[in-house]
This record gives C-alpha cells, structure tokens and sequence, in this order.
C-alpha cells in the first residue's frame, strides 16, 4: 500500500503524524474539547449541537489513553494523517504516479487549515476522512463498475452523518455532480440506492434523536443566524482567507485541479467530483457559515491538481515546487499548531504581520481565538474551587457551580473533581437538556453574571472572585459570584437560562 503511494506522501504522513504528536501537549484544553469530554460522560444519540461520534471518540479516547491533551489528541493526530495519506491513494486513483501522489499528501500537510483543524480534539479533524472515503469510493466505481463497493459509501457517508450533519451537504454535492454528468446511468443500478440506505440507517438513531428533542440542532442554527456571531464575509474575503489557510503557494495546484476535472481528457470520468465540489462550495457559501466548512473538499483538488502538475513540470520546476511548498508551510505552521511558546509566538506573528482569519465577532486579545481559548481554565476552576471551600461547611453539599457557557462548565466538569468540586450546571447548549439536577440552589456559585440581575433572583449576594488570565479571550475575563436565598423556585427559572448559540 505505501509503495503504490511513494516516499514522498508517506514521509508527509509521518511528518503530519510527529507534528501533532509533539505540538499535543502545548497550551491547554480548547474550549470545545471541554465541552466533548462532557459530552462523553453523558453519552447519547444526539446533541444539541453535534450528532453523537465526537463524544463516543471522546469517550473510547479517554479510556484507552486517558484525559490528558497528548491522550484526547491523539485520535486527532491519527485522523490527519489519514487525511494525508487519502490525498496521495485520490492522486493514484486519478491516474498519477507517485510524485503526484507526494504533491497532494505535502499541500495537505502544508496547508494551515488543516494543521489547524487537526490539532485538538474536534469532529473536524475527521470529517475529511469521511468526504475523501467517499470521493475514493466513487473514483473506484468509476473506474471499476463494481457495485460493491457503493457498501463503503454508505457506511461512511453515514458514519459521517454521525460526525457532522455538514456531511449532508458533500452528499448532496456528489449526487448533483452524477446527475450532470454522463455518470448518472449509475442510478439506473442498485448499488447506489443501497447505499443511500445504509447511510440513512447508519445516521437513524441521530436522526431519531433529533425528531424526539425537537430538531434542536435546527433551532440552534437559526439562533446563531439571528445572533449574526459569525463573521459575514463576502465573496472577495471569503475566498482570500481560503487562499491563506490553504496556503498561497499551493493554490496553483488545487486551481489546476478543478480545470484537470472539467477540462481533460484524463480527468473528464471524474467530471462528477468537479461538480460536486463546486456546488459543495457554493452551498456552503450560501449557508454563511464558516470557512473551515470547506476544508474536507481540498484533499481532492490537491489530488486531481498535482496529477495535471506531474505532466507539465520538468525535473527542476517539480524539485522547486515542492521546496518552495515546504519552505512555506514551515513558515506558517506557527500560526495554525502551537509549537511556538507564547510569547515567542506573539512575537513571531508580529514579525510576519499576519493576521489570522477571524472565526466569530468575538473580541480579541494577544492571541488569536483558536489559541486563546486554550488558555484560562484550570486558573479559571482554581478561582471557583477556593469559592467553594469558603462557603458554610453546613451549606457546602448543597452548593451548585452555574456557568454560563459550557467551556466554563467543562472546565469545572474536568478539573472541578480533584478540588472537590460538584458537576457544574449551565443553560447553554446540552448542559442546557441535563437539566439542574437535583440542586434547589439555595446556596449558589455563579460565574459571569451582573450583579445587579443576581440581586433580583437572590437575597444575598457577593462577590468572591475574578477570573482574568492574560492570554484568553477578553469576554472570558468575569466576576464569580456567591448566591443565597433564591427568589424562585428552580422549575420555573429553568426554562429562562435555555441559551443555544
């Protein structure tokens, strides 16, 4: 398998593999790694913002290797280099050797998003590994007819579905990309339809899940819209910040790779995946969501674009393509996996004057937002922790921690227990569905709240705290609060704090 690829992709594989291996232990915890440790504490068919793969690789991840961040990154790390590996066998499936094989596994490697992406414990770091599965799959039925194999999509496109629901939208791509091609006579057999099937049987128990709850991943999503917490960006920006996290020098390559798939006579079987990435791009554009949505399409235009390179690139222009490729992706791996100490990555960033894409209309501080909320938590619950130890000894098993955003109930979840902490409760996304427990909150810590709102629900309350940390995001700088003598009864204010955004 490795020789049909080359040394090339495969000393990408392994030098994407040692990157993460040695950035995972860097910084802290992100914000949403908290939050799928969380999750996989209480483990489920469904989530208010995720289907339910995350957490059971949370889970399986935490049992194999533990908590620690070089433990819960370590699925990740795998999944990026598999990432890797995929662009180099797409390569070979469109007809390239194996220099076209090394050329997409290094712009994969090289390409900040991903090293971005796959840096910490997210659904992002595998969502690639479902899109390219599929994209493979229907290169192999292409060039084999073997209906078989349609068995493979289906069970990653639904595995997938389970990941992300975003999958959706690649599906989508790749069936309009059949039907406007001569490729369409595939839905005249069954192997297709069986595997939309399997997919759909694959993704039920979510799908179940959601049709119990209410749909409220849709609902999440209009919130979002409404709250306009994404950054709007237009066409012209949109696609500038792909040419950066893609990396610039590499963007020759996946250009060519949409014209070897509609322009070629090499690459005219494949017309389909062209089209699918295309209207992939468009709906995602439509959607306004984020950029990094795009990032699992980009392994399949590195693949069919380093195959249109490797016949027109002279022995010296593809040595210097591939330095070049390297020599930046060196350069800007700093700003997208922490390898740098800190202030030496500030410094650094300066130097280059580059500034990193923004993710959400969040203020910021020194850092950009993917490192910065990596740092403040276990400062954050030590703060907590010596609240807790000075409330009244008769009124501390009755205390209960409120947070107002899961990072920071995550944080207490984690941390919390070796303080002797209690589960934190919070409104915001599923904290929001396991509910307030049995607590009747007539002794309370509170984090970020106003003053004078807790007033109005409590007889007493004081401040006994601050959290601010010099290299989180300035909204996670807030006063703790402790609360007695609520105002209210517990079942009737519940329902107030529900906050999924």
């Amino acid at each position: 398998m490795f020789r049909l690829l080359g040394v090339g992709a495969v000393a990408a594989a392994v030098v994407k593999l040692l990157l993460h291996l040695y950035a995972g232990h860097s910084y802290g915890y992100f914000v949403d790694e908290l939050y799928y440790l969380a999750c996989a504490r209480h483990l489920a068919w469904g989530y208010v913002d995720q289907p339910p793969l995350i957490a059971f690789l949370a889970r399986i991840s935490v049992a194999l290797f533990g908590e620690s961040l070089q433990a819960i990154r370590f699925l990740p790390a795998l999944a990026g280099t598999g990432t890797v590996l995929l662009a180099g066998f797409i390569a070979r499936e469109l007809g390239g050797g194996r220099f076209a094989a090394g050329l997409a596994a290094l712009c994969t490697l090289a390409a900040p998003g991903f090293l971005s992406i796959d840096s910490f414990l997210s659904m992002n770091a595998f969502e690639p590994l479902f899109w390219m599965g599929c994209a493979l799959v229907v290169i192999r039925v292409i060039k084999t007819g073997d209906q078989k194999l349609w068995i493979w999509f289906g069970l990653l496109a639904g595995l997938g579905l389970e990941n992300k629901h975003s999958m959706l939208i690649f599906g989508l791509g790749l069936v309009a990309g059949l039907l406007l091609t001569p490729e369409r006579h595939l839905f005249r057999k069954p192997g297709i339809w069986l595997a939309a099937i399997l997919a759909v049987a694959v993704f039920a128990p979510n799908l179940i899940w959601n049709i119990a709850n209410g749909f409220p991943f849709l609902e999440l999503q209009a919130n979002i819209r409404a709250s306009r917490r994404n950054v709007d960006l237009g066409f012209v920006k949109f696609w500038g910040e792909v040419l950066l996290v893609m990396l610039p020098l590499s963007a020759p390559i996946w250009i060519a790779g949409l014209w070897q798939l509609f322009f070629t006579p090499q690459g005219k079987p494949f017309r389909a995946l062209g089209w699918a990435w295309l209207i992939t791009a468009a709906l995602i554009m439509t959607l306004n969501p984020r950029i990094y949505y795009l990032f699992p399409a980009f392994p399949l235009l590195f693949a069919a674009g380093s195959v249109w390179w490797e016949s027109r690139l002279s022995a010296f222009w593809s040595v210097a393509a591939i330095t070049s490729i390297a020599a930046m992706a060196v350069v800007a791996a700093p700003l997208a996996v922490p390898v740098l100490p800190v202030e030496t990555y500030i410094r650094y960033a300066a130097f280059l004057g580059v500034e990193q894409p923004r993710i959400e209309g969040r203020r910021l501080g020194p850092l950009p937002q993917l490192y910065a909320d990596q740092f403040g938590w276990e400062e954050m619950t030590a703060v907590v922790a010596k609240a807790y130890q000075a409330v009244p000894a008769d009124l501390k098993s009755r205390t209960a921690i409120f947070a107002q955003n899961y990072g920071q109930a995550g944080a207490v979840d984690l941390f919390g227990p070796k303080c002797g902490l209690p589960p934190a409760l919070s409104g915001h996304q599923n904290y929001f569905l396991w509910g307030p427990r049995e607590s009747t909150w007539e002794s309370m810590i509170i984090l970020d709240d106003r003053e004078e709102v807790l007033r109005k629900l409590f007889d007493v309350v004081e401040k006994v705290g601050r959290v601010e940390h010099p290299y989180s995001m300035p909204d996670q700088h807030f006063d703790v609060f402790y609360c007695r003598g609520p105002k209210f009864e517990v079942k009737d204010l519940w329902p107030r704090l529900k906050k999924w955004r």
